[in-house]
């Protein structure tokens, strides 16, 4: 059976830890999206010597491959201002929808996690996930995360670039950031990650009770 997750929301809002986890706790695929955007602005930045040009990113994207989303410092800051930038560009979109279409048309379930995956990419998904959290937890996670990694930053540079990508993502003409009409709306602000996990995961096991109901035989 083809059942498809889809979850989105701002960057550090937790929305790709609750993903992986319901992946794994269903047997479902698992893709983040933004690290179709990473790996292609990446890609693009290398090949324009530090300059991410709109007409470059859009010939990576028409090439990339799954082997590119295993390349190192996907995860990095500039990795992330890169997608960002990548992501703003029509062509590079068109060009990653073709890929995140077939997966999200695996048999077994898939789950996908990004920016416009129920309002875009998987309008027809079976469960819409919107999470969120509020400007001062996500820059801690965030910034957590990039100390772990050996990055020197603060709190307060990692709130003002959270800030600039969300106006960014929020403000493009070409799918932009929002709340799919008929999403679940979770806020992680006050949530352990297991709590929002498990938030997640009953929205889901609800959604497909009714599906297998509906299945034939």
């Amino acid at each position: 059976m083809r059942f498809v997750v889809a979850i989105d929301g701002p960057a550090a809002a937790g929305k790709g830890t609750i993903a992986r986890a319901v992946a794994e706790r269903f047997g479902f695929a698992h893709l983040d999206t933004g690290l179709l955007y990473r790996a292609v602005g990446t890609k693009a930045l290398e090949q324009g010597n530090g300059v991410l040009d709109a007409g470059v990113a859009a010939l990576v994207a028409a090439e990339l491959t799954p082997a590119d989303l295993e390349a190192d410092g996907l995860r990095d800051a500039i990795a992330a201002r890169a997608a960002s930038k990548a992501a703003a560009v029509p062509e590079v979109r068109k060009a990653l929808l073709d890929f995140q279409h077939r997966f999200a048309a695996l048999e077994g379930g898939a789950v996908l996690d990004g920016r416009d995956i129920g309002t875009v990419i998987c309008p027809d998904a079976d469960v819409k996930l919107f999470v969120i959290a509020n400007d001062e937890t996500r820059a801690r996670r965030r910034h957590r995360e990039l100390l772990q990694r050996g990055e020197d930053t603060t709190v307060e540079q990692v709130m003002a670039d959270l800030r600039s990508r969300d106006a960014r993502d929020a403000g493009r003409a070409d799918a932009p950031t929002r709340q799919a009409e008929d999403a679940h709306l979770l806020d992680t602000t006050e949530l352990a990650i297991d709590a929002a996990v498990d938030k997640a995961a009953q929205i889901i096991e609800q959604a497909l009770d009714r599906a297998q109901k509906r299945a034939p035989g």
